[in-house]
């Protein structure tokens, strides 16, 4: 398969790269052409000590970088991280297990377009869109719904009043909402579904839905699978993406939950 280069680094992404690794090089712009052109050389700036320092340190680094820039670089070093350590960590409600899956995760992201794709997804949950539409009803009334594009179950519903050529782009966030929630915020899902003590679902009532985990990971699986089906999908040759994250879905997980436990515990609600 091809390689999908959804990631478009700015030049002000690549001047942060050089004014981090190389700043007493004197033709920036040569350099930066570069870096540019050439990927194994641009990935050398990516995974270089000095630049994961720097974004883990500097407090306004959006103003100074894009989203996606800051996430490859994130994913890089969990990658490196994860094959020096060889195990990841699972926690269940009594303990954490250490569990030797490194490598087949490292060899699923050795496949460049899926890091390139998670680093776009994580970087489309900084920033929520809110929106307005009006649908017609069965009855033919013209009804208001109002949603935003982290709202699993709105956007579901939604999803199931369009006709089917439209629901790629449903069915692409909804499973990226599962794999980002299970990722990023997998310990908020826990207590959102069971108390932490007597580990007892919590009751359902009006208005709030309970999700467990694992009906998360069913819904990722399921959203994917559908992503990868729909037609626009094979024409725009995204539909490998989507098989693999649907046959891979607790692998693809793995690094988000070593990113927001490791690099991103006190961050999380200030980026997202």
């Amino acid at each position: 398969m091809g390689k999908l280069n959804f990631t478009r680094f700015s030049d002000k992404d690549l001047d942060f790269l050089i004014e981090t690794v190389h700043p007493e090089v004197v033709d920036k712009l040569r350099l930066r052409q570069i870096i540019k052109e050439d990927e194994d050389f641009r990935n050398t700036f990516l995974e270089d000590d000095k630049v994961f320092r720097r974004v883990m340190d500097e407090e306004e680094v959006f103003l100074k970088i894009s989203p996606i820039l800051f996430f490859e670089i994130l994913l890089r070093r969990t990658l490196k991280e994860m094959k020096e350590k060889g195990y990841t960590i699972e926690k269940t409600s009594k303990m954490r297990i250490p569990v030797f899956d490194t490598k087949p995760v490292i060899d699923l992201f050795s496949k460049r377009f899926l890091l390139d794709y998670l680093a776009n997804m994580l970087s489309s949950f900084t920033k929520i869109e809110n929106y307005i539409i009006w649908i017609k009803s069965k009855t033919g009334i013209l009804e208001r719904f109002q949603f935003n594009d982290l709202d699993f179950f709105s956007l579901k519903a939604l999803c199931e009043d369009v006709e089917e050529e439209y629901r790629l782009g449903f069915y692409k966030r909804l499973a990226d909402i599962c794999l980002f929630i299970l990722g990023i915020f997998p310990d908020y899902v826990e207590y959102d579904y069971r108390y932490p003590f007597s580990k007892q679902v919590r009751p359902q009532f009006a208005g709030k839905v309970r999700v467990s985990p694992e009906e998360y990971e069913k819904e990722g699986q399921k959203y994917y699978k559908l992503a990868a089906e729909h037609k626009t999908a094979q024409e725009l040759g995204l539909s490998d993406i989507f098989w693999e994250l649907h046959e891979n879905f607790q692998k693809a997980k793995k690094p988000l939950n070593f990113i927001s436990e490791n690099y991103l515990s006190h961050k999380k609600h200030r980026i997202f």
